[in-house]
């Protein structure tokens, strides 16, 4: 996005603001669509008319799109549905609620209904940060039993910073012995069930074994119970929520008498985005990071930026170094990371994977290369039955893989490999838990 891109996104969004204030909503909705859209402003006569198929594209965006697609839908034959499609009927609600996730329908570009719905403009901006708003899920499909002898506990975790509550998984056997700790942070809309079933993550727990954390965000914190990634406030050490994080990580770690040298962070959207920033900030305490369709630490400092983040904004990165801010961590490299992003990404723009890995390299002293060399091996290969994806190594000096950044050719904005069971998934990628897993065990901390 341009620096003339910016300036007139910023200016339709200023202006939505005063309409809002001044209780038209409806128009302050169209002139969200606008903004985004890059479309010039139409004169007061034709403001409140329907949006134009361009702009349903952007309301579409702004719901959130992403949802379990089968390989053979083509763009063409999903268009007709969108057209057909009336979010608004109470019959069509119902079927979406009762409807396996997997089947539903493509998300209502009605955004006004959106704005009415989660109050005014500002929840129809964080709605868009969310990237899954706008659409009745239901509950998740409960998981399978827990094996016997295993536990998945809720607590609670209060500092200076706040308190939040959590769920963590206790595989069978653990009797004190000191295991791995995989902190899962999950995506707006979504909690730690609901993660934990999409993910399968504790199943690949119980197999190896090892601790999974789970922090919940409430909608006390963010009506779409989203990381609140995009606030300075919350980009930095020893404040926010980083900090209620951080130490809640350190609670269970003293708790459980887990390995310190092995400790990992992994987020999908807006809980990668969190992962990336905890990454930037506790290289001290996390070995390796997993970002999953999400955005680079201080990409956005608030919600305009934010939105132009998601956009694919090439903005200037802030606060590359605030890790510097506390003595220990400044003499860490950045930690190892492993990134997934589908290319089909229509709630945060694809080339955010991009800006991950650069970010990632360079606070680990490595200089981001595309091409084939030494340091640098490309596979590319297809999930039987599912989608392609290419992925891409750096090596460090020692000729361990630094970074693994994982393009899943096809795939929206849900959890690559992930299961039905748990919202925003896509089965058909690459089992993006299993890569992880594998990723962050390879990696520890030699003088934790």
């Amino acid at each position: 996005m341009n620096l003339s891109m910016n300036k007139a996104t910023l200016a339709g969004l200023k202006e939505a603001t005063r309409l809002t204030q001044a209780g038209q909503l409806q128009e302050a909705t169209a002139m969200i669509q606008r903004a985004l859209s890059g479309a010039p402003d139409p004169d007061e006569r034709t403001a409140s008319r329907q949006a134009s198929p361009n702009e349903q594209a952007v309301g579409e965006t702004i719901e959130g799109s992403c949802r379990v697609v089968e390989e053979s839908e083509s763009t063409t034959r999903a268009e007709p549905e969108a057209k057909s499609d009336k979010a608004g009927s109470d019959e069509t609600r119902a079927h979406r609620k009762n409807a396996r996730f997997e089947q539903a329908p493509p998300v209502s570009r009605h955004t006004f209904d959106v704005g009415q719905r989660f109050g005014g403009l500002g929840d129809l901006l964080r709605e868009k940060l969310s990237g899954v708003g706008g659409l009745d899920l239901g509950s998740p499909t409960p998981g399978d039993k827990l094996p016997e002898g295993a536990s998945f506990k809720n607590a609670t975790f209060t500092n200076h910073a706040g308190s939040r509550d959590y769920k963590l998984y206790v595989p069978s056997g653990y009797e004190g012995q000191s295991l791995p700790l995989i902190v899962m942070l999950h995506g707006c809309t979504q909690n730690p069930d609901d993660f934990a079933a999409g993910t399968g993550m504790n199943a690949l727990a119980q197999a190896q074994p090892c601790l999974v954390l789970y922090p919940a965000q409430p909608g006390s914190a963010n009506h779409s119970k989203c990381w609140n990634w995009f606030k300075a406030s919350d980009q930095q050490r020893e404040q926010g929520e980083p900090a209620i994080i951080a130490g809640m990580t350190r609670k269970v770690l003293e708790e459980y008498h887990l390995d310190k040298s092995r400790v990992y962070v992994a987020g999908l959207s807006a809980g990668g985005a969190m992962a990336a920033t905890l990454a930037m900030t506790y290289p001290d305490l996390y070995a390796a990071v997993g970002v999953h369709s999400g955005l680079p630490h201080g990409a956005a400092q608030d919600l305009p930026s934010a939105l132009a983040a998601m956009q694919g904004g090439s903005q200037p990165l802030a606060g590359l170094n605030r890790q510097a801010s506390a003595p220990t961590a400044s003499k860490i490299p950045g930690i190892p990371a492993i990134i997934f992003h589908g290319d089909r990404d229509t709630t945060v723009h694809p080339n955010n994977g991009d800006r991950i890995a650069t970010q990632c390299l360079a606070s680990a002293g490595v200089k981001k290369s595309s091409g084939a060399k030494a340091d640098v091996a490309i596979k590319q290969d297809r999930v039987p039955n599912g989608h392609a994806y290419t992925c891409t190594v750096h090596q460090n000096i020692h000729g361990q893989a630094q970074l693994e950044q994982w393009s899943v050719h096809g795939a929206g904005h849900a959890w690559s490999g992930g299961t039905p069971r748990g919202s925003y998934t896509d089965p058909k990628g690459p089992n993006a838990s299993q890569e992880m897993l594998r990723f962050f065990l390879s990696h520890s901390k030699p003088d934790a």
